[in-house]
């Protein structure tokens, strides 16, 4: 899906028919080498992109040390090469989201990092601050940012392209705001025994058609 407005496109991005971007987590291992083979794997697959995080998913040391996280992506970036593909892909850094001390300077650290390591697209998940998003657009140029707004902020598509944002993220927000409905509206009708969170919702016919776009 490509939004108006130029340099600016969803992270949903599709730029080979039928292939989609995968949020690969870590990559489902500790070491570059089990990194490059997954890598391997899910591009043989046909995606058009996919990411690496630096998060260890252990409370005790949440991320993986620098010189390792470097290591994992360049890994990466090897397997995606190596194929010919054209695969893209994205650096994260996720110190907002594991709490660190210091989420803009060492994510700006680490992200400049990836970007020589060879990521094409850097992205801290959890960055909501207009300083701070300003600050890592800075740092990363011209290398483009992802941004995800998996919550409402004040922030609009046209803020965050002035802040020279270049990818846009909604993470799993579209689904929560589904569910959000699902659940308030059976909640009324086993509380209320109406049907009024039936009112102005899209026709089956509606969906399909906009689903086939």
């Amino acid at each position: 899906m490509l939004l108006g407005f130029q340099k600016l496109t969803c992270f949903f991005l599709r730029d080979r028919i039928g292939d989609g971007y995968a949020d690969f987590e870590a990559g489902f291992s500790d070491t570059p080498e089990g990194v490059a083979a997954h890598v391997t794997a899910c591009v043989n697959a046909g995606v058009a992109g996919l990411s690496i995080e630096d998060s260890t998913g252990q409370r005790d040391r949440p991320l993986y040390e620098l010189p390792e996280a470097v290591e994992r992506l360049r890994a990466a970036r090897t397997a995606i090469d190596a194929s010919q593909t054209g695969t893209l892909l994205v650096g994260r850094a996720e110190c907002y989201l594991v709490g660190h001390s210091d989420p803009l300077g060492e994510s700006i650290r680490r992200l400049t990092a990836y970007a020589d390591a060879g990521a094409d697209v850097l992205f801290a998940p959890g960055v909501a601050a207009r300083s701070d998003i300003a600050a890592i657009v800075s740092a990363v140029a011209p290398r483009p940012l992802n941004v995800v707004m998996s919550r409402f902020t004040g922030l609009t598509v046209a803020d965050l392209a002035e802040l020279g944002v270049r990818r846009i993220s909604v993470g799993g927000a579209l689904a929560r705001v589904a569910w959000t409905a699902f659940t308030q509206t059976a909640q009324t009708i086993a509380r209320d025994g109406v049907f009024t969170g039936f009112e102005s919702t899209l026709s089956g016919a509606e969906m399909n058609g906009f689903f086939a776009r």
